[in-house]
């Protein structure tokens, strides 16, 4: 069977870029493949379902640029397609004076994309806007909201359909052979020919691109953010969403509190090595992978820098109560018995030889294919946008 495109991954990015493609050239051929029964079976659906304002990234990025297009193309999105999402904001602590300077920063990088009506917060200012929270200073975040990716993506797959392209689900990719212009990729079912690859496999996608491109230089690593879920009862000491201030050594935002779009409220994540790719539990276990993760030397590079901070988050990992500690920070009168286990998702991070964690979006382009090969969050809230720009590197090969 013969496709213009095929497009490896039916996660979120995967679908807005099939999306993006049909809108742009109805006449092209496109299949997306996936070995999942459904769309957004991972990143996707695990994730903590936040609308991003752009609000941590830095200027000019791929991930600040794409994530503020993509806030806007999100909202209209969702509002066009009766798809329930709210605009809540939410508020960034600082919990110590220590912190003060880093959240003045995260204002300005804030104002730098181009972020409107951001509102510094004074302590007793912070109980407004959550009154059950701890901090030294704040920042009142007006653009944040909450949907259920999955519902978007579900809808993404309807309008690919509808405008004429095919998902395979349940197939899954074991080999691509190229030459003379086009591709072969092989399934567990079937053999495909196509002109174009785009790899949007998520945790595989450094497999993928191997496929396609020999040199690549980055390997993903698994990293698992588990959570807690607070209990009904308990469910009042959150309004909205209340952050930390990040650390800006790490790729990630801390433990924090969600309300989620699908009811409920979220209290994490933390972030540990996964042991396997699709690791959701600590009993996950791939001695394949994970040997390949902990043999990377850009991951030993990262485990000796930051050694102390990856046993915090093993020991939070392991412990309810230092886990529960972690988030007093935040919410002092959160105690152990208020929180139940929640769900997990797993993170893939891109890490370089050199031990540098991928902060940005990265993708890598040959003739044969396009491969996103870095695509963390924000990428759900960014998902149309990147659809755009990998749309556009698509029709430069038509």
């Amino acid at each position: 069977m013969k496709y213009d495109i095929i497009i490896i991954g039916a996660g979120i990015v995967g679908l807005a870029t099939a999306l993006k493609v049909l809108e742009k050239r109805p006449d092209l051929k496109v299949l997306i493949l996936d070995k999942e029964d459904d769309v957004a079976k991972h990143q996707t659906g695990n994730n903590s379902g936040v609308i991003h304002s752009g609000l941590y990234y830095k200027p000019g990025s791929l991930k600040a640029t794409n994530c503020i297009n993509g806030y806007h193309q999100m909202i209209e999105f969702c509002t066009k397609q009766d798809i329930p999402f709210e605009l809540c904001g939410k508020i960034v602590v600082a919990t110590s004076k220590e912190e003060i300077p880093l959240l003045n920063n995260l204002t300005e990088r804030g104002k730098q994309n181009g972020l409107d009506n951001l509102k510094p917060l004074e302590a007793e200012e912070l109980k407004e806007y959550e009154p059950h929270v701890a901090g030294v200073k704040g920042l009142f975040v007006p653009q944040t909201g909450i949907v259920d990716y999955t519902l978007v993506s579900k809808k993404y797959a309807e309008l690919i359909k509808v405008g004429g392209g095919t998902l395979q689900l349940g197939e899954k990719v074991l080999d691509i052979k190229t030459g003379n212009g086009s591709s072969t990729v092989v399934t567990n079912k079937a053999t495909y020919d196509t002109k174009l690859i785009v790899n949007c496999a998520g945790l595989y996608s450094d497999k993928v691109a191997k496929f396609t491109n020999q040199k690549l230089n980055v390997k993903i690593i698994p990293f698992r953010g588990e959570y807690y879920k607070l209990t009904k009862e308990k469910e009042s000491l959150v309004k909205n969403l209340i952050y930390p201030v990040p650390d800006p050594n790490f790729p990630f935002l801390g433990v924090h509190f969600t309300r989620m779009a699908k009811g409920g409220v979220e209290a994490g994540p933390n972030a540990v090595l996964a042991f396997k790719r699709e690791g959701y539990k600590k009993s996950d276990i791939n001695l394949s992978e994970l040997s390949e993760s902990l043999l990377w030397p850009g991951f030993q590079k990262v485990a000796m820098k930051y050694w102390k901070t990856g046993f915090g988050e093993m020991y939070r990992s392991f412990s309810k109560a230092a886990f529960t500690k972690a988030l007093q920070k935040l919410l002092p009168e959160v105690t152990e018995k208020d929180l139940a286990p929640g769900g997990a998702g797993v993170r893939a991070q891109a890490c370089d030889r050199n031990g540098g964690l991928i902060d940005d979006f990265l993708i890598v382009e040959n003739e044969f294919a396009i491969n996103v090969c870095n695509a963390p969050s924000p990428a759900a809230t960014s998902s149309l946008s990147i659809g755009d720009h990998v749309s556009d590197l698509i029709m430069k090969h038509f």
